[in-house]
């Protein structure tokens, strides 16, 4: 009796035992399903813009090598010694200003020369021509000259009359010579380091040059572009001037803004790429020659376009999608074409109206209704309109 006793009471016991475990598992799963519901109803931060209404500017890019608009290699036409420099390394000159002085004394004495020599010259043709008057008066008169004797006198006096002009020749020529010693800027530019100093002598032979000015206001800029964006740049040009940015080489500082002058007449086959050339006034000085440089070619202004920042947009297997935030503060994630994307925009072609918030940050973690609790993000369109990337046609979904 006492066996069957405690056989019961160990059943009783281990009955008690399992309803204590069943009522701890039933605790434990109503305490993950509250945690569960909790982080369902828990609204997760993101950042947020508002699609707004704006112009986006169209644009091709392209690489630039910054050149002079002039550039002269200043030599001498004469022979002598360089006694007089009159620029600085570095300064701006004027067309017209004198830089360099040679010595121009031998040219003076070739000028005095010749002008002794015509004076003398002059004076031998007006006895002739004197000479050749009186000898046909004479025969004209009383036949005491013969024909031919008036001839030859004419024939000295056309003779006399042939030196003087060479004289003159000679006179102009040692002018020239002379203005030659005085050697003026060609253009308005910049001068670069001197290449010669005062007291040396120099050639009109010499291959290097005294110094070498390069106008830099204006300015050019040659680009390259694609060849199979010529025909819209061509029609473009005929409808006006096309305005050119050019930007630093990190593409992030905007240089200079200026037009497009002109195309070149054939395309460089080993790239399939035209060359084509702008003009910058620079007045401010930032662009010197063989300065790399980005150069954006403005085509187009699409007006009042829906733009929102990139980073809004998301690719899934239906195609782009951005999170539009309603408000009741869940997302709906809702399908858009995109028409243009430049940078850190997008032109919504469809999908997205002015107005409508949508995520540009935290994607990552939502999903079609889920609760948002929102935060103004930096990459606002209107905040990034001043660094704009060249535009591009987006595939649309």
């Amino acid at each position: 009796m006492n066996k069957n006793l405690n056989w019961q009471w160990m059943q009783l016991g281990a009955i008690l035992l399992l309803l204590l475990a069943f009522g701890g598992c039933q605790s434990a799963n109503s305490t993950k399903s509250q945690q569960a519901l909790a982080a369902t109803s828990r609204a997760i931060p993101v950042a947020v813009a508002a699609a707004v209404s704006q112009d986006m500017p169209v644009y091709l890019t392209g690489l630039g090598s910054v050149t002079a608009y002039n550039t002269v290699s200043v030599k001498s036409r004469v022979d002598g010694q360089l006694i007089q420099v009159n620029f600085r390394e570095g300064q701006q000159v004027n067309k017209g200003d004198l830089l360099v002085l040679i010595d121009p004394r031998p040219f003076e004495v070739q000028l005095a020369q010749a002008q002794a020599q015509l004076f003398k010259d002059q004076a031998s043709l007006r006895d002739a021509q004197l000479n050749y008057q009186r000898f046909k008066d004479l025969l004209q008169e009383s036949g005491a000259m013969s024909q031919q004797q008036v001839d030859t006198q004419k024939s000295t006096a056309d003779q006399f009359e042939g030196a003087v002009r060479a004289d003159q020749a000679s006179i102009d020529n040692a002018k020239l010579q002379i203005a030659y010693c005085h050697i003026t800027a060609p253009v308005n530019g910049h001068i670069g380091l001197r290449l010669v100093d005062a007291g040396n002598i120099v050639h009109a032979s010499d291959a290097n040059p005294m110094l070498v000015i390069t106008q830099l206001q204006p300015i050019s800029v040659i680009f390259t572009l694609p060849e199979d964006s010529l025909p819209v740049v061509v029609q473009r040009m005929k409808q006006g001037t096309l305005a050119v940015d050019a930007f630093s080489r990190d593409d992030q500082t905007k240089l200079a803004t200026g037009t497009l002058l002109t195309i070149d007449n054939q395309i460089d086959q080993t790239t399939g790429t035209d060359r084509l050339k702008a003009v910058f006034d620079n007045k401010d000085g930032v662009l010197f020659p063989n300065q790399f440089v980005n150069i954006r070619l403005l085509l187009d202004v699409r007006k009042n376009s829906t733009i929102v920042p990139s980073v809004a947009v998301q690719k899934g297997p239906q195609g782009n999608f951005v999170y539009v935030v309603k408000t009741d503060k869940t997302v709906e994630a809702r399908t858009v074409t995109v028409a243009l994307t430049q940078s850190n925009q997008s032109a919504i072609g469809s999908g997205l109206q002015v107005g409508e918030v949508v995520v540009i940050d935290g994607q990552d973690k939502l999903q079609n209704g889920a609760k948002v609790e929102t935060r103004s993000g930096t990459g606002s369109p209107s905040a990034s309109q001043s660094t704009t990337q060249p535009a591009k046609t987006a595939p649309t979904s």
